[in-house]
């Protein structure tokens, strides 16, 4: 617990009990709840925001894969279009120099 043993803090809650005067130990322990209490509330907070932030990620990792599959897509279907308008343009080319080499003879 924090790096102290349960000897050393018997050690420390003995010198406490010792050097402080019996009429502060309420305040004392009304000082200490409200620092666990503080404590215990800032780790609840805590947790409920890293649930948040895991439910979050869990979230948008179908949104994710829903954006790469339809960039992938739309990206394929250019590069489609593409090479078939290149390989038309080949064809064309091959098409009109044919016919222009036959009406040159």
């Amino acid at each position: 617990m924090f790096g102290i043993s349960w000897t050393e803090l018997l050690v420390i809650i003995l010198v406490t009990i010792l050097v402080v005067p019996s009429e502060n130990w309420p305040d004392i322990a009304k000082f200490l709840a409200k620092c666990i209490k503080f404590i215990r509330n800032l780790i609840w907070k805590i947790s409920d925001a890293s649930e948040n932030i895991k439910e979050q990620i869990e979230l948008e990792k179908p949104i994710n894969d829903l954006i790469k599959n339809t960039t992938d897509d739309v990206l394929s279907s250019f590069s489609s279009v593409r090479s078939n308008t290149k390989k038309s343009k080949i064809v064309k080319n091959k098409v009109s120099r044919k016919t222009k080499g036959s009406s040159k003879s």
